[in-house]
Formats: structure tokens, C-alpha cells, sequence
């Protein structure tokens, strides 16, 4: 591992062990991994689902109620689904936004992410300014390819999810909006995903690579983590994007192996930001 990727790992084993609202699987969750989804794309093809019933078998929805999550859950019916359709955002979503962002950078892992962007001389000290920062990165609408109005934004994309041409699926990225989604019917999880390189899914890990329909459209591939905090995926990723210049970093933490994959827009937004699971790391022996 290069050092700027030694360093990095450090961080997020610090976000990681400051995630005071991260969910135990098991015990404030649970999935069901079922069967391996096929490599047809085709949304009515049974042959290609290898799964028949929900992901999400259980998770208590208490954890909603803490202000992150429910900050956060408020920003997801803010957007149109639909590459190419401008966005219209009204003065109550931006107070939404930040709403959102007066709380995360309240939560211990924002403020490690922050403190260290800053000895790096990556962001403002002034938490006024560092909001200013996240919200240019996260909420400013731009162009998605294929349009000419803004029509996107990091948030939209990593968080909520889009589709593209109504047929393909593309971000949607989080816990969250996928266990919402799917209980409102909108979701038909597909199985898990592997190929012969990557770890069999654990139902008690953390990262899932799945297959999903939303929306009469297909998601191929996804790679979420599942029942961390949004204050940890949206500490995490900034890190990423504002620290390494690489597109693809990995780190090590916990008992994963993970490439953060996080693509720049024109250096100021986010386009897109994923982990993808390499391996599981085998627990510390106990003396």
C-alpha cells in the first residue's frame, strides 16, 4: 500500500471508530442476501433474478429519528429522478440542505474529516466556510452527460439515484434510499453480485455489491455500504474526493479491504463516489 494510502486507511479507522450511529447487523437490521443475480439486464427476466423476496428483512426505524437521519431522509424526494430533466429547487430544499449540513458538521466524524482537510491546507478552518465547501462539492447542480441544463449534483447522484433514458439506473448508492424505496415497493432487489475476485457477501459485513430495478429502470451493479450513518459516507467520501487525486483509493479499516471509487466533475463537484469490497480482513485474534 503507498503511504498516502497508509494515511488514508488511518483516517477512515478513525471515522469508522467514531461512527456513533452506525447499525448492528443482526441486531438493528437485517438482509437477505438470497441467490446471485444473474448477468441479463432485461427488467422482466426471471432467469436473471436470484431473489424473491426483499433485501431488508428488518430494521428498526427508531435510528430514523436521530437528527442526521432525518435530515438526511427529508433531501431525498428533492430531486427528479430523470437525467436531462433540470432541476428546480425551491428556497425550502436549500434550507433543507443546509439543515443537513449544520448537523454533520456537528458529528464526530465530520469533524475528524474536517480537522485533517484542514492540516492538509484541503479546506477552511471557519466551519462557515467548510459548509460553503460541502455544499459547492455535494449540492451544486451541473450537467450530467448527455444534457445541457444542470440537472444533477453529487448528493442526487451518490445518494438518491437517477436514471438514465428511464431504463438505466445509475448512482444510487445508499442504504437508506434503497431500504425506503424498497419498502414503499419501488424496489425489486435482483441478489448479490460477484465475480471471481471478490469476497462471497456477508450478511453481517457491512458492503454489498447487489442488483436492483427502480423506477422501470435496471441498476446492473451497485456497491453500497450498509447501516453506517450518512455523517460517515459523507466524511468519507469528501476525504476522497478533496484528498487524493486518484480516482480509485484504496484503504484498509475494520475488516475490509475497499476501493473508494470517486470521480471528479471539473475538479469541483462530485460525479460519482462508490466503495467496492476487495477482501475481508480476518478479525484480530484476542489474547
Amino acid at each position: 500500500m503507498i503511504e498516502s494510502d497508509r494515511e488514508l486507511s488511518a483516517m477512515v479507522q478513525e471515522l469508522w471508530d467514531n461512527d456513533v450511529n452506525r447499525l448492528k447487523p443482526g441486531k438493528d437490521y437485517r438482509i437477505s442476501l438470497q441467490g446471485k443475480a444473474g448477468d441479463s439486464l432485461a427488467m422482466n427476466d426471471d432467469n436473471n433474478d436470484g431473489a424473491g423476496y426483499p433485501l431488508f428483512t428488518f430494521v428498526d426505524e427508531n435510528i430514523f429519528k436521530k437528527e442526521t437521519f432525518l435530515a438526511f431522509i427529508s433531501l431525498l424526494d428533492n430531486y427528479e429522478s430523470d437525467t436531462g430533466e433540470p432541476e428546480i429547487v425551491t428556497p425550502e430544499e436549500v434550507a433543507e440542505n443546509h439543515k443537513f449540513l449544520d448537523l454533520i458538521i456537528q458529528t464526530p466524524t465530520m469533524k475528524i474529516a474536517h480537522k485533517y482537510l484542514v492540516e492538509k491546507n484541503l479546506s477552511p478552518a471557519d466551519n462557515t466556510k467548510f459548509k460553503e465547501q460541502l455544499n459547492r462539492i455535494w449540492f451544486e447542480l451541473y450537467a450530467r452527460r448527455g444534457s445541457s441544463r444542470p440537472d444533477s449534483s453529487g448528493f442526487e447522484h451518490v445518494f438518491v439515484g437517477e436514471t438514465r433514458g428511464r431504463r438505466t439506473v445509475i448512482g444510487f448508492h445508499n442504504w437508506i434510499q434503497l431500504y425506503l424505496q424498497e419498502k414503499l415497493g419501488h424496489i425489486d432487489y435482483k441478489g448479490y453480485s460477484v465475480n471471481a475476485n471478490s469476497p462471497q457477501p456477508d450478511e453481517n459485513k457491512h458492503i454489498l455489491a447487489l442488483q436492483f430495478s427502480w423506477k422501470n429502470g435496471i441498476k446492473p451493479k451497485g456497491s453500497i455500504f450498509i447501516g453506517v450513518s450518512p455523517e460517515f459516507e459523507f466524511a468519507l467520501y469528501t476525504l476522497c474526493f478533496l484528498s487524493s487525486p486518484n480516482e480509485r483509493v484504496k484503504v484498509q479499516f475494520s475488516y475490509y479491504d475497499v476501493e473508494i471509487v470517486c470521480h471528479h466533475y471539473n475538479q469541483k463537484h462530485i460525479g460519482t463516489t462508490y466503495p467496492v469490497l476487495l477482501k475481508y480482513q480476518n478479525p484480530p485474534k484476542r489474547n
